[in-house]
């Protein structure tokens, strides 16, 4: 399950990506909310992968 996690959170920083291309024309606030989570998915995965 451990090998699965990151995994998932770099999934879950692609949908976040993909929320945040879907609501920056309407909602910018929101956007960058969803934009920082994104980026938040993708350093844990990655690190998770690095040191974990």
């Amino acid at each position: 399950m451990a090998d699965v996690l990151p995994l998932l959170l770099l999934a879950l920083a692609g949908f976040l990506v993909g929320g945040v291309y879907a609501t920056w024309k309407t909602a910018r606030g929101f956007a960058i909310m969803l934009a920082v989570a994104a980026v938040m998915a993708i350093a844990g995965g990655i690190g998770w992968m690095i040191y974990g």
